[in-house]
């Protein structure tokens, strides 16, 4: 397929907006992996005035047509959490779907490229769907099964145009399959975790439903320590907690938050949501007339069977102790029994660092395996 008939629109109304959400389908048509996302959800997110990450940083969406006919989408954004941590000059791209055409591809990048050059940046990263704490990462291995809630597809020949372009990678992120079982743990790691946490100094719950804003901000400020050091961090603020909180108020289950306290000061955490993929694959993006009816009946009466722990840290300070290791141990055993009662019968754990080794060992001694590889790349302009 090519053609040079190319031509690039920045989205500018409503009606632009909902041709770029729903220009994915036609890119994957005959996927029967690719699930579509809530056209409200993701509209929201591409909305300044309801997703928070946008409020402070400039950002613009485009779509190629060609001969009149939408075939790809991107998007740029200056992050200014991102700069402000890493101080590397670098515009981020997102959002990134095209048919499999050179031209398409090249005409999508050079006007990113541009874009975020004109914002004074020397360096382009990406995908970000719009920053490392929402969707991120481009597909590279695992194609043959659907994402997870919150986590992106892809088309097999992304990659070689973002190469052939000179993208390198810059980071690697792993999602492991896992299969619940009720003893995973090994009998001498379980003594260590119960003689680590058997001490009046420690205690554990679960989800407090009538305080959930409360409680996601004890796990924002659990997460902006724990992970601080990690590749690309950049921090939660009191907008997000907040924003998050709505989000998850109508699918979060009191068992899938599990909060650690040390010397009564919150130390850990793990959060769980389950797939929503798996309750909306056949919605083509849409809740009206009558799927919002059924994703109610699926979520609320017949359960959902698969979950995904997106999230999941310990403050930094009991990283080298034995109670730190045991909490993560703890919240995993406690969050995969509780689902294992609930139906549960495949969960994700997602996403890990390809740098973050001990996680990764962790995590396949449990029985996790890895299954899909999601790349971040970069580029100096």
């Amino acid at each position: 397929m090519t053609s040079t008939a190319i031509e690039i629109r920045p989205v500018k109304t409503a009606a632009d907006r909902k041709i770029f959400i729903r220009l994915a389908a036609a890119i994957y048509a005959g996927d029967r992996n690719y699930i579509a996302p809530l056209e409200f959800e993701l509209g929201a997110r591409l909305d300044a005035a309801k997703n928070p990450v946008l409020k402070s940083a400039p950002h613009q969406l485009w779509i190629a047509y060609k001969d009149g006919i939408a075939v790809g989408r991107i998007g740029a954004i200056i992050n200014p959490a991102h700069l402000d941590r890493h101080h590397d000059n670098t515009g981020h791209f997102g959002f990134l779907e095209s048919v499999d055409d050179t031209n398409v591809v090249d005409a999508l990048f050079a006007t990113a490229s541009a874009w975020i050059s004109d914002q004074g940046m020397e360096n382009i990263a990406g995908p970000y769907n719009f920053s490392v704490n929402e969707e991120c990462g481009l597909l590279v291995d695992g194609f043959d099964t659907p994402p997870y809630v919150m986590m992106p597809h892809g088309r097999p020949y992304y990659a070689g145009h973002l190469e052939r372009l000179g993208f390198e990678k810059a980071m690697d992120m792993h999602a492991l399959e896992y299969y619940p079982v009720r003893q995973f743990i090994p009998e001498k790691r379980l003594r260590f975790v119960e003689k680590a946490l058997a001490k009046p100094n420690v205690s554990i719950r679960t989800l407090n439903k009538s305080d959930l804003l409360g409680d996601i901000r004890i796990i924002i400020d659990i997460f902006n320590d724990a992970w601080s050091d990690n590749w690309g961090f950049i921090p939660f603020t009191e907008a997000q907690a907040e924003h998050m909180a709505s989000e998850l108020r109508p699918i979060i289950q009191k068992h899938n938050v599990v909060l650690c306290y040390y010397n009564d000061e919150p130390a850990a955490f793990g959060l769980v949501l389950p797939n929503i993929n798996r309750v909306i694959h056949d919605f083509n993006g849409r809740l009206l007339p009558f799927n919002w009816a059924k994703l109610l009946w699926r979520l609320k009466i017949k359960g959902v069977s698969q979950s995904r722990m997106p999230l999941m840290g310990v403050r930094k300070k009991l990283h080298k102790k034995p109670v730190g290791a045991a909490f993560a141990y703890k919240i995993i055993d406690m969050v995969n029994a509780a689902n294992m009662d609930h139906g549960v019968t495949h969960s994700e754990l997602s996403w890990i660092l390809d740098n973050n080794e001990s996680m990764l060992n962790m995590l396949t001694e449990m029985g996790g395996k890895i299954y899909k590889t999601y790349r971040i790349y970069k580029k100096t302009l």
